[in-house]
């Protein structure tokens, strides 16, 4: 049976080819490891595995780990990349290094207001509804500058760019086509004059174009830990 170190492999692989195919250096993307359901106890093997950045869907779920795990956390980063209430804003503010789903205003101001002045700025990203799907959260396209703009301007809060989840789909040609849309909003806010550098796109079945369209950062659960 295979380990996470043997499917932490696999998955480095995978990165190293797709960055090869793309003529991107592998330094340019870092793989998040997303422990969705999993305790922290297989959190720690991956740790163990040589893992640093893992990221987490359900507050709840991941305070308790942060909590279960902190001998780690002068050595890790935790990253929020599911959907945040506004009842739940301290405690993330307070105990995680990236959020990666801010899909309203309302919600980094919230962040900055609470993020305690003795940690470094919250690394924020802008959570783009890409495929225009009803059941997805995230801002509409056409919303991403005003946005970006606003979080920009807030204290103790930095906005590093752009999250999406696109509509699944198995043919690489078709996965390819959010991934460039929401690179060239980016590329959008960057004309701007916004300091952005960063996709959040890719996961365990996508990673692959994401790459190919510039992910900075890929989001890999299954690949690693296994089925759910």
């Amino acid at each position: 049976m295979a380990t996470i170190a043997d499917n932490l492999q696999d998955v480095h692989r995978r990165i190293a080819a797709a960055c090869a195919r793309a003529g991107r250096p592998v330094q340019g993307v870092t793989l998040l490891a997303v422990g969705k359901t999993f305790p922290a106890d297989t959190v720690r093997a991956a740790f163990d595995a040589g893992l640093r950045s893992f990221g987490e869907n359900h507050v709840q779920e991941a305070i308790a780990k942060v909590a279960a795990l902190a001998d780690l956390r002068e050595r890790v980063q935790w990253h929020l990349i599911g959907p945040l209430q506004s009842n739940k804003t301290r405690v993330v503010a307070e105990s995680f290094d990236w959020v990666h789903s801010v899909d309203r205003l309302k919600i980094a101001q919230r962040l900055s207001d609470l993020r305690p002045a003795g940690l470094p700025p919250l690394q924020l990203c802008l959570q783009v509804n890409i495929s225009g799907e009803t059941s997805k959260s995230g801002l509409a396209v056409g919303e991403v500058l005003e946005v970006a703009r606003a979080v920009a301007a807030l204290p103790r809060v930095r906005l590093r760019g752009l999250m999406a989840v696109p509509a699944p789909t198995g043919d690489l040609a078709l996965q390819r086509v959010p991934h460039a849309r929401l690179r060239e909003l980016l590329t959008g806010l960057q004309r701007d004059g916004l300091d952005v550098d960063t996709l959040s796109m890719g996961m365990t079945a996508d990673l692959e174009a994401a790459i190919a369209e510039g992910a900075t950062i890929v989001r890999v659960g299954t690949a690693i830990f296994g089925a759910r």
